[in-house]
């Protein structure tokens, strides 16, 4: 039996196998049998991440910082709101006639796919042109009514469908995901309408898409607090709306509302599970009910929903990912982190480069604790071993095991190649 005996710290150094380990209060030990194989590691911690709105990926910064997220996160996808939104210029009427542009949207996707990136589109927010109404949110006004016409809202919707078709092809956009909306049940908030005003906008705006192409996966409820999943559920099989995927969001607020302008006051949880335990809670909803294999998406976490919160900014915030991460990877499609940047403009503009924004980067490209959670993370070999520490996340792959190597005070992995049969000891 090959075996490595790794005693945990902040930090690893690998020591001679016949020098003296110092250990301390601080370190624990973990005992690893490299033949003892648990599974496929999960991949659901980086299939995905956020971003503010689609306007803001018209910059070079925001590119900038995507690219490299992607590069060294791994993260394959990508969600923000306003794809439908007036600075995104895509829809206006000329005489009561619809006149579409998706120029911006062109640029802004065709850069995605040049990096090797896809959309996780969110259909939304809702063009002046189209609102029933004048309530906004954000400092870049986002209108969060109804449609006024749904069958203009339903053209546009298939319209803007069939052109990434003609784009991009119909592999490619089946590849990709249609969340309907965003955070429906925080009524003044993100939608002016009811539950079943959503339910219809969901309805209709899914059998738009699936118009063009059943192979197009579709999905909701995209509720803050994990809302309305049996209601969601329940509805789509009663009035045969299609559905893929149920997507929902959560944080690790115990109390608070919603804190558009960083201005509320919220009070964190201290259950550091208590994101993984509502995902799992979720997961058991959908395996109880009758489309029990609908795939299950969190398209936005983090420890705060506040856009001005220090722990997105403290070294606490790396350590709540990957717990939240080793607890409920497995029981998720995706858990998408909010937000991959500080380019980020809800509260408008920062005036400060650490405001406790959600980006895992700042905006002047310096990279948070929390970037380099998920930087290791992608790090980690696929195959992941069984380890009785609950905290422990062990990989390997074929070039062996991964460790920590501090060097010049930059913290990076290393892999423990050619490994003896006895043990290797890490120690800070």
């Amino acid at each position: 039996m090959r075996t490595i005996l790794l005693i945990a710290a902040w930090s690893f150094l690998v020591t001679s196998t016949t020098a003296t380990a110092q250990t301390s209060q601080n370190e624990r030990t973990i005992s690893i049998d490299l033949n003892n194989v648990k599974g496929v590691l999960p991949q659901s911690s980086n299939l995905c991440v956020g971003a503010g709105r689609a306007n803001e990926g018209l910059r070079a910064d925001w590119q900038r910082q995507l690219k490299m997220a992607h590069d060294e996160c791994g993260f394959k996808y990508i969600r923000f709101h306003g794809l439908l939104s007036d600075d995104m210029g895509v829809y206006f009427e000329d005489k009561g006639k619809p006149v579409y542009n998706w120029q911006y949207i062109d640029e802004l996707f065709d850069f995605l796919l040049r990096i090797k990136m896809k959309p996780f589109v969110e259909v939304g927010f809702m063009p002046g042109g189209l609102a029933s109404g004048n309530n906004t949110i954000f400092w870049w006004r986002g209108n969060v009514t109804p449609p006024r016409d749904h069958q203009k809202w339903d053209d546009l919707i298939k319209a803007t469908v069939k052109h990434w078709v003609e784009r991009y092809g119909e592999a490619e956009v089946a590849s990709w995901y249609f969340e309907i909306w965003n955070e429906p049940n925080l009524k003044g908030g993100f939608f002016t309408g009811d539950q079943q005003d959503y339910f219809k906008l969901y309805r209709e705006t899914a059998l738009a898409i699936k118009s063009v192409s059943n192979k197009f996966r579709v999905g909701g409820p995209a509720t803050a607090g994990n809302a309305w999943i049996a209601d969601m559920i329940n509805f789509c099989q009663k009035e045969s709306a299609p559905i893929d995927f149920i997507s929902t969001h959560d944080y690790g607020v115990k109390q608070g509302f919603l804190d558009a302008n960083g201005q509320g006051g919220t009070v964190l949880d201290r259950d550091r599970n208590v994101i993984s335990n509502h995902m799992k809670g979720t997961r058991k909803i959908i395996q109880s009910s009758a489309l029990s294999n609908l795939q299950l998406h969190y398209t936005e976490w983090s420890a705060s929903y506040s856009p001005a919160d220090p722990i997105h900014d403290s070294y606490h915030e790396a350590a709540y990912i990957l717990n939240t991460v080793k607890q409920a990877a497995p029981y998720v499609n995706s858990m998408s982190y909010w937000t991959f940047t500080d380019i980020f403009e809800e509260a408008g503009p920062r005036s400060t480069p650490f405001h406790g924004g959600f980006g895992l980067i700042n905006y002047e490209d310096l990279k948070k604790p929390a970037y380099y959670a998920f930087k290791y993370l992608n790090q980690l070999g696929k195959t992941e071993l069984k380890v009785a520490d609950s905290s422990a996340i062990v990989c390997k792959d074929q070039r062996g095991v991964r460790r920590f190597r501090k060097l010049n005070s930059l913290s990076k992995f290393e892999n423990l190649e050619h490994l003896k049969p006895n043990p290797i000891i890490c120690s800070s």
